[in-house]
């Protein structure tokens, strides 16, 4: 079949700038096939029906208002989230509760000295002495006037990796996290209120450090997981003088607990330590059942 000597570079372009020659050559090749009426080849036909796909798709995006929106399925639909709400924080039920104290030295048991605590290199010296567990002047120890909160608790995890990162898991398992979330090497567990109950009374304590002997029990503390088998009992958290006078305990008992928002701590002998007291009356922490 005769091609009137026209003949495209095929690694050219068309005169029009945008479709390869080859494509060009051939769709004018099929033209005069189909006007000659000789049988189209493989490649002729491929080309005519690419053709015709691009022209279809031409006239297609002329009839779009914006014509890079593409099909329904692939749009992305931005919706606003619901509002923010944590968790609910479910009562840990008895456990047993052990006393520690701000400046406790080492012993057999616990080999750790709480003159520094998990998130505080200077814990005692910040606390202003040493808690005496035994010479107390009402819930504060009798030598001095503590300069943190005598009420708080240890509990057996840590969030953060050698002081620098927080675990790989935090995220995922602490409820408040994201909104506490201050950056990395800056503990969201320092400080959290708890609620600690027994026998119809409720303490309110921050929890100040890590303990007894996990630092990785998460499924216990968040999950409500039994804590992790110890020699302790199986001792689960870790309450201070003040926490033990408060509850009437005369050693380790059994204790249930929870942790709380900040606006639901009510007044008490730990009050001087809540940094925004509600303003207005708030129901009492609900007990466990049995209560």
């Amino acid at each position: 079949m005769p091609h009137f000597g026209i003949h495209p570079v095929v690694s050219g372009l068309s005169p029009c700038g945008v479709v390869p020659c080859w494509l060009t050559y051939a769709v004018f090749s099929l033209l005069l096939s189909a006007a000659s009426g000789s049988v189209l080849t493989t490649t002729e036909r491929a080309a005519l029906a690419h053709e015709q796909f691009i022209e279809s798709r031409r006239e297609s995006l002329k009839k779009r208002v914006n014509p890079y929106i593409g099909p329904r399925k692939a749009q992305v639909v931005e919706e606003l989230p619901g509002p923010w709400s944590p968790k609910r924080n479910p009562w840990h039920y008895t456990v047993r509760a052990t006393i520690f104290w701000v400046g406790e030295k080492p012993s057999e048991r616990n080999p750790t000295p709480n003159t520094a605590s998990s998130w505080d290199p200077h814990w005692e010296e910040r606390f202003g002495g040493y808690d005496h567990p035994r010479e107390r002047r009402g819930f504060s120890p009798a030598a001095f006037e503590p300069k943190l909160n005598p009420f708080y608790i240890a509990l057996p995890y840590n969030d953060l990796l050698r002081g620098r990162e927080h675990r790989p898991e935090a995220s995922e398992v602490i409820p408040w996290f994201w909104s506490s979330y201050r950056g990395p090497g800056v503990s969201v567990c320092h400080n959290r209120w708890v609620a600690i109950h027994r026998k119809g009374r409720v303490a309110y304590a921050q929890w100040k450090d890590v303990g007894p002997f996990a630092i990785n029990d998460w499924p216990y503390v968040f999950l409500g997981k039994s804590p992790r088998a110890n020699a302790n009992q199986n001792a689960g958290i870790d309450i201070s003088p003040a926490v033990r006078d408060f509850l009437r305990m005369r050693g380790n008992a059994d204790v249930d607990w929870r942790f709380v928002e900040e606006y639901e701590v009510p007044p008490g002998p730990w009050g001087r330590w809540i940094s925004s007291p509600a303003t207005t009356a708030l129901p009492e922490t609900p007990l466990p059942p049995g209560g």
